[in-house]
């Protein structure tokens, strides 16, 4: 992160005073307002004063509402509107009453992009070189947002507007997302005012772990009662808009609705599924076919594009047997389904929006994607793994067909889906040296603003375009000082003028592109990439040798979707162009490439304890900062006042998809765990337990110690449960891992349920006075 140098105390002095002085001259630099002097007139006598107050904030008049729709792991061409098969209705209305850009880029993963769009800095200026979870050490990687990087929300805050934000977040540091904060990365620090979602990379659409600001709540209705955390959302930002212009309806507002579809898990109701049933069984291969025709008929793409081959790690389809093709067709028809349905929530949204009067005065941003389609599945997908994290074969997966996108599978399809759906261009998330990864529609709508419908617009733009462009439609002017903090200059540039100006010349002439040390860099329509290997067997994409692959160098001018490398025929391009991403990497903080994750991250709030001590009601304790049980003996010692009947969680941590529970049922204490769906272990009382005041254990002892530099890795060993320090029970334990977004509960387990011998939050139903976890 760029910081301001060291100055001299007399000459910093003098500066800083310069400045203030100018602030006060130009207050809307400088945020928040200074005070003005008091306008009304003091005196003894009450009868000879007069009263004034402090003007409050008003936005410039006439500005716009701004909403922006940011979705989640969408491929280029997924969308019906961008020549695939998934129903776009509201995306489509969209375009056709404004205007769609063929060459917006995102940074190809997703909490990089979503700083950048909230920012208008790079991602690396923001500290998000790479997701929030992956973070370490580094300027450019440590997933700290910094306060000279002010969000574009906090700016309109301050300037009049209302703000919230709905769906995913992914921005904060993880060691901060506990229920007892701190919470200075939060939305709700950061310019949000509301915000009803999640804050992780992504979540159960049927049992998500929300928060409403800042404290945790629980899904308002079940799976069995139709509940869809999509569906949610649209419900919950309906009612905030409903409020808001019920209070202050001449009040403009800046809405942040970013659902976490078709990110995996990718959950979506059985009725919408039927939909798409049959829409793949042409595979891949004819899809990318398809979607290219449907393209360029539709116009969202030049007449003479290429579409580039299938790359050498994906098989061709007709290479698959039927059994491999009939789960694979089905994963892509869930996938199409999720799209669509997400895509009807936004439509719900945007039709109150117009059912209240304000769709014309309302400009819409949505960005199809905050990174192109999803790679990094297993050729077959991942929907169904067995107790070693491997997937279950085609055949017992194909047991549960019907069953897939529902709330029992965390489903994701096949990595050549998403090759398929990045159409016409090459790979995809993750990989920015290729536009797969990078470019992502983008379609604006503003009745007020935009008369051009319907048109295609082709300036490169970039995510950190989006705040420049707020700034300038809404006559929000971008702050030089926040808070005392003298800020980061914007990165990006405003697209405003190719509203009304479809000829107008691309602002953005530079643009660098980073991410895990695959290398992007664009000049003046040039564009060089350099794809990173990583070591990784879970992969479809590594194959020998690893690292960095050569430069290769494409002409966008005209060649639209990198077909022709030409980086053997210009060498001399191909240097200029690394010479100016290097140049670009050391401005914007991106080096080391790739650093390890975790150098120099702060300690969760569990390091260095072996003693935790939790009591009833001590709930949403995310498992990271929580007592790591799954790697060495523990002991967890529970204090009960139990009666006829009682039964109920003790303590669980993690879900359907791994954790473990300590709970009692029909009377009897029962140690259960799971590991990737699977279950592990589960131990039961030898008999039923006594009435009144007792203490209840289990430990765990396992069978060898954990392998060193493997910090993930679970171990093997014996269970054995007591009452009153009697054993009572006793059982192997294969494994036990904690699925990725569920917690730490005590007196019930929330989420999505360890065991499938209860139904969450199955609380129990005695006196729970205490429970401690004792690491060993």
């Amino acid at each position: 992160m760029k910081r301001t140098p060291f100055l001299p105390a007399p000459l910093g002095g003098l500066i800083f005073g310069l400045f203030a002085a100018s602030t006060v001259a130009h207050a809307q630099e400088v945020l928040p307002r200074p005070t003005l002097p008091f306008a009304g007139k003091l005196d003894p006598a009450r009868d000879k004063a007069q009263p004034a107050w402090p003007e409050l904030a008003k936005a410039p008049k006439g500005a716009p509402n701004v909403v922006v729709v940011l979705l989640d792991d969408v491929g280029f061409s997924a969308a019906s509107t961008f020549g695939g098969v998934a129903q776009t209705p509201t995306l489509q209305q969209l375009a056709n009453n404004g205007i769609s850009y063929n060459q917006f880029h995102v940074t190809a993963l997703c909490s990089p992009t979503r700083a950048a769009l909230l920012t208008g800095r790079n991602h690396h200026e923001v500290g998000f070189g790479t997701v929030a979870d992956n973070s370490s050490g580094y300027p450019g990687y440590n997933s700290i947002w910094s306060k000279d990087t002010v969000s574009v929300a906090e700016v309109l805050r301050q300037n009049g507007y209302s703000t919230a934000a709905f769906g995913k977040w992914h921005n904060t540091p993880g060691w901060e997302i506990t229920p007892a904060g701190p919470y200075d990365h939060w939305p709700t620090s950061l310019g949000f005012e509301q915000f009803y979602g999640f804050m992780g990379g992504f979540d159960s659409q049927y049992e998500p772990r929300l928060y409403r600001n800042t404290t945790p709540v629980e899904p308002p209705a079940t799976p069995e009662q139709g509940y869809h955390l999509v569906a949610d959302m649209a419900d919950q930002a309906t009612r905030w808009l409903n409020t808001h212009d019920a209070i202050y309806p001449d009040k403009p507002f800046f809405l942040w609705f970013a659902p976490g579809g078709t990110h995996w898990p990718q959950h979506v109701p059985k009725d919408w599924i039927a939909k798409y049933q049959g829409k793949f069984d042409q595979g891949w291969d004819k899809l990318r076919e398809e979607n290219f025709a449907r393209q360029k008929k539709a116009g969202v793409i030049p007449a003479n594009a290429v579409l580039t081959p299938r790359p050498p790690e994906l098989p061709a389809w007709d290479s698959l047997s039927p059994d491999e093709k009939k789960l694979l067709a089905r994963q892509a028809e869930i996938s199409a389904a999720f799209l669509a349905f997400v895509d009807a929530q936004v439509g719900r949204v945007l039709d109150n929006i117009r059912a209240a009067g304000q769709a014309d005065n309302t400009v819409v941003f949505y960005i199809v994607g905050d990174n192109g389609s999803a790679l990094n599945a297993n050729l077959l997908g991942n929907d169904a793994l067995d107790a070693t994290g491997k997937p279950l074969s085609v055949a017992e997966r194909l047991k549960n067909l019907a069953e897939l996108g529902g709330p029992k599978f965390d489903n994701l399809f096949g990595a050549a889906w998403g090759w398929a759906d990045n159409t016409p261009f090459q790979y995809g998330k993750g990989i920015p040296a290729y536009l797969g990864g990078t470019r992502n529609p983008l379609v604006v709508s503003w009745p007020k603003g935009i008369t051009d419908k319907g048109a295609v617009r082709s300036q490169f733009g970039h995510a950190i375009d989006l705040a420049p462009t707020i700034y300038e439609i809404t006559g929000v002017k971008f702050p030089e000082q926040v808070e005392g903090v003298r800020q980061t200059p914007l990165s990006g540039q405003s697209l405003a003028v190719s509203f009304t100006q479809p000829n107008a010349l691309s602002r953005r002439t530079l643009q660098y592109f980073e991410i895990g040390g695959n290398r992007g860099i664009y000049k003046d329509g040039w564009w060089a990439g350099s794809r990173n290997v990583a070591n990784n067997p879970n992969s479809v994409w590594t194959s020998a040798p690893y690292g960095q692959r050569d430069w290769e160098l494409y002409n966008l001018n005209e060649d639209f979707s990198q077909a022709n490398n030409l980086a053997g025929k210009n060498p001399q391009k191909v240097a200029e162009l690394a010479a100016l991403f290097d140049q670009e990497a050391w401005r914007n903080d991106v080096y080391p490439l790739s650093p390890i994750a975790g150098v120099g991250r702060p300690a969760p709030a569990t390091a260095g304890r072996t003693l935790f001590t939790y009591r009833a009601g001590v709930n949403r304790i995310p498992s990271r900062n929580a007592p790591d049980v799954i790697r060495r003996a523990h002991r967890i010692t529970a204090e009960l006042e139990i009666g006829s009947g009682d039964n109920g969680v003790i303590i669980a941590n993690g879900g359907r998809f791994g954790g473990y529970s300590l709970f009692v049922k029909d009377g009897r204490l029962v140690y259960e765990a799971n590991a990737h769906g699977q279950r592990s272990a589960r131990i039961v009382s030898s008999a039923v337990l006594p009435k009144g005041k007792l203490k209840v254990a289990f430990s765990f002892e396992p069978d060898a110690a954990a392998p060193a530099g493997q910090p993930n890795a679970a171990v093997a060993g014996t269970g054995r449960l007591y009452v009153n320090d009697q054993p009572v029970g006793e059982g192997r334990i294969s494994k036990i891992t904690l699925s990725n977004y569920d917690s730490q509960d005590v007196g019930s387990d929330l989420g999505t349920p360890v065991s499938n011998d209860y139904k969450v939050p199955y609380a129990f139903s005695g006196k729970l006075n205490k429970v401690e976890v004792e690491l060993r």
